[in-house]
């Protein structure tokens, strides 16, 4: 399905424009990636402006320095040879797990959860580097199998998903969780788990989300968020209500930019963060939000059509993770603004407030834009 490398005689058409990979970058990408994160920094003004002057521009300003400062990132991981970036993949796993050790000592609790370093006006959640620090890791370990994944290698892997996982947990913190169990997933399956472990691997994670659902691992709180959206009547279906109602509200053609009631007046709780789609959907409607879903579904189409060009086992498997990531949080985030998903935390990458969401996802397009440009050296 993915190939390993192209054919030499593609290799030698390409000899003279192989020395300027940046010719190569995926333009399709770049256009999804920027107009994703455009849309977000309006949504995000709208959400938090305020309903009569004078608005509050804060949040505005913090998200363009975030696109600013995730957009230098994505440039850096697309110019330095992926390649490279292999030699240092323990470094930046080793580097997460000690920043993720350190918020539980001390970082600040939001929200019930100790996730954050509070530094002056912005807040860095570790967990969101972990994300990409793990699809490093996973992809050096699988790059080096070649596709003969044994049980003792798939416990290797699961070993190296299990650390990060278990500080996350103790934050607690079950949505980035459910990401990085999903990276895990999708990696070593197409990195050749064979499908009896694959089964025994999806009981035992059966039986850990049962368990952890029903121990003292999450707060009751935690626990009823999670399960609301099956009776919409419980107090904590209260989010998934608002949010449901903003969004019949748009309509067909929504009710217009910064038009929008209930965006306007705060209804929904979150929205700039997990429920930042029933902002768009209220102003922009069903047309407007199919317009974002087929920005997510160009930008996704194209990651995995790069896991396919991909010279080497390491790219592709590093476009997969990254392709795990986007498809998850956006199926989980917008299913959970509309209540047929539970509501876990998880943001709506490049359009959520945040910036340790927002810089992890475009180092992410970065990256996958770096293994584009090389696929023909």
């Amino acid at each position: 399905m993915f190939p390993r490398s192209i054919s030499s005689s593609s290799s030698r058409r390409s000899t003279r424009n192989a020395t300027e990979p940046l010719r190569h970058i995926d333009p399709w990408l770049v256009m999804a990636t920027a107009a994703l994160s455009l849309i977000g920094i309006i949504t995000v003004y709208s959400a938090t402006r305020g309903a009569i002057p004078p608005y509050n521009n804060n949040f505005l300003f913090r998200q363009i320095i975030f696109v600013f400062l995730g957009s230098g990132v994505l440039t850096l991981f697309a110019i330095v040879d992926y390649r490279k970036l292999h030699d240092w993949a323990w470094f930046f796993y080793g580097a997460t797990t000690v920043l993720l050790v350190l918020v539980l000592v001390m970082g600040a609790e939001v929200n019930g959860a100790r996730s954050w370093f509070s530094l002056g006006f912005i807040q860095i959640q570790p967990a969101e580097f972990s994300k990409l620090s793990l699809i490093g890791a996973l992809a050096f370990l699988l790059s080096d199998f070649r596709g003969d994944v044994d049980g003792r290698r798939l416990l290797t892997c699961l070993a190296v998903a299990a650390i990060p996982m278990a500080i996350i947990m103790g934050q607690p913190d079950l949505g980035t969780n459910l990401v990085l169990g999903v990276i895990t997933l999708a990696m070593v399956v197409v990195g050749g788990a064979k499908a009896k472990h694959l089964a025994i691997l999806g009981i035992v994670a059966v039986i850990a989300v049962v368990g952890v659902l029903n121990s003292s691992a999450l707060a009751e709180y935690q626990r009823n968020r999670l399960t609301a959206f099956v009776d919409p009547t419980t107090q904590s279906a209260y989010n998934i209500n608002r949010s449901q109602e903003a969004i019949a509200n748009g309509g067909i053609t929504g009710t217009g930019l910064f038009d929008g009631p209930q965006t306007n007046l705060d209804w929904v709780p979150e929205q700039q963060t997990d429920f930042i789609f029933t902002a768009a959907a209220e102003q922009f409607g069903f047309l407007g939000s199919a317009i974002v879903l087929g920005l997510y579904a160009l930008l996704c189409y194209r990651i995995w059509r790069t896991a396919q060009l991909a010279r080497d086992w390491f790219g592709t498997l590093i476009c997969v993770g990254v392709l795990a990531m986007f498809v998850f949080s956006i199926f989980q985030n917008v299913g959970m603004a509309m209540g047929i998903m539970p509501i876990t935390g998880i943001p709506l990458h490049l359009m959520s407030y945040g910036g340790s969401s927002t810089v992890t996802a475009l180092a992410a397009i970065g990256l996958v834009l770096n293994v584009h440009a090389r696929r023909f050296l």
